[in-house]
């Protein structure tokens, strides 16, 4: 982990997070307690990053490229000779020193693929899970099915059970400056919606809405969790990942 920069700020914690569970009009019906030890009892910053960093160079192309000297077109004979002229000395047009030259130690297409130890990437996935009950960020759903696919029914869910907030800036009477939590549209945030299994319908009414993501919560993982603002688990996702954890 030493290698990322980041300081390896370990946090603990250890007393029950209680969520209210609602149903998709939005009605508190419950309330679930949360074991932090379930989902690692810490948080480590620097695994997070690291774990962020191995998916995001997962998905680079690693397509770029650049000519070389030795690539680009032009003689290799030296422009005039090295005394005598009055001009400073120039040795091939191909150098990176001339315009139309090449590029001097440019990008050449390589994989950026790596991968950290299954463990490390499980405690990862926990740990961001758990950041998320911490922050107060998880919306539990009692139930969530579509008898068929329906966005615009999937768009009044979501507001119902308030999946959109965000933290907005102001000023205070003093003109200090502020941060508050205040409710959005749907579309000013980003959600993760979690469901026990490959549900089709809940996905296909999800997929055209810009910033919500639907996955099964046997393939949640650090980078998606952590990128969408707002983590909403069914009961049954829920109750998979609390058993996954023991």
């Amino acid at each position: 982990m030493a290698r990322t920069g980041v300081p390896n700020t370990i946090t603990e914690f250890t007393a029950p997070i209680s969520v209210a569970v609602v149903n998709t009009a939005g009605a508190t019906v419950g309330t679930v307690e949360v074991n932090p030890a379930v989902f690692g009892g810490k948080i480590s910053k620097a695994l997070l990053h690291e774990a962020v960093l191995m998916y995001l160079a997962n998905q680079r192309a690693g397509t770029a490229s650049t000519l070389r000297r030795g690539e680009v077109a032009g003689s290799t004979k030296k422009l005039f000779r090295q005394k005598g002229t009055g001009n400073a000395r120039a040795g091939t047009k191909r150098t990176n020193k001339r315009r139309g030259g090449g590029t001097a130690k440019g990008p050449k297409p390589r994989d950026y693929e790596y991968h950290l130890p299954k463990q490390a990437v499980k405690a990862a996935t926990r740990q961001a899970i758990l950041s998320k009950f911490v922050d107060g960020k998880v919306i539990i759903v009692d139930t969530l099915t579509m008898a068929a696919p329906a966005t615009k029914q999937m768009v009044g869910i979501l507001k119902a059970i308030k999946a959109g907030k965000k933290t907005v800036k102001g000023v205070d009477a003093n003109n200090v400056e502020t941060t508050t939590e205040k409710d959005v549209t749907l579309f000013d945030t980003t959600a993760l919606i979690a469901t026990a299994g490959h549900d089709m319908n809940v996905y296909k009414s999800s997929r055209n809405l810009g910033g919500v993501k639907v996955l099964p919560a046997a393939e949640l993982n650090a980078y998606t969790v952590l990128k969408q603002k707002t983590l909403v688990l069914t009961r049954a996702a829920f109750d998979s990942l609390t058993a996954a954890g023991k």
